[in-house]
């Protein structure tokens, strides 16, 4: 009887310790994807539309290191800007967190971007860039994958000017910019 107790507690405290309610990208990504002021999106590798055949190794090492691409807008206008205000402090208060190490950022104040990483130099897991503007609203852009680098990235830029992109993976941003 003692130890169907103990087992139970045990059980109960370690339910407990493992919720883990710290504030993080993906659990913003997921409270807000169905809110009306948000646009979310996924964005698969397949939306560079490349031939893999003209690629150099390095472009193709680079693109096997990019998973996909989460996408997460809040459009700003005239009646949501406490809103707007507060959804913008909540996303930099995540990126404060210090699993998320700032490359750069550029702008002032309340217009402005920054770029962010999780993972070490040589093994990123995941790029964040960040932008907002008070007339237009913010975008919160993760690029997810496994064994990128700063060089993987610039590749894959290169990749991306070389690219068709199929539109129509991003057709849900157009709301965005009208």
């Amino acid at each position: 009887m003692k130890t169907n107790i103990f087992t139970s507690a045990l059980l109960v405290l370690l339910t407990l310790v493992s919720c883990n309610s710290e504030p993080s990208l993906q659990k913003y990504f997921v409270e807000n994807t169905d809110n009306k002021n948000f646009i979310a999106l996924d964005v698969s590798p397949s939306i560079l539309n490349v031939e893999k055949t003209k690629l150099s190794a390095e472009q193709n090492e680079a693109l096997k290191s990019f998973d996909k691409m989460n996408i997460l807008a809040f459009k700003a206008n005239a009646t949501n800007q406490v809103q707007f205000e507060t959804e913008r402090v909540k996303v930099k208060a995540i990126l404060k967190d210090p699993k998320y190490q700032q490359l750069m950022s550029f702008g002032s104040g309340k217009d402005g971007a920054s770029i962010s990483y999780v993972g070490t130099d040589d093994n990123i897991k995941e790029f964040v860039v960040f932008a907002n503007r008070k007339e237009n609203g913010f975008a919160v852009v993760r690029v997810l994958g496994e064994n990128m680098n700063p060089n993987n990235i610039m590749t894959l830029m290169s990749v991306l000017r070389e690219s068709k992109i199929d539109m129509e993976q991003l057709k849900p941003l157009q709301q965005l910019v009208k």
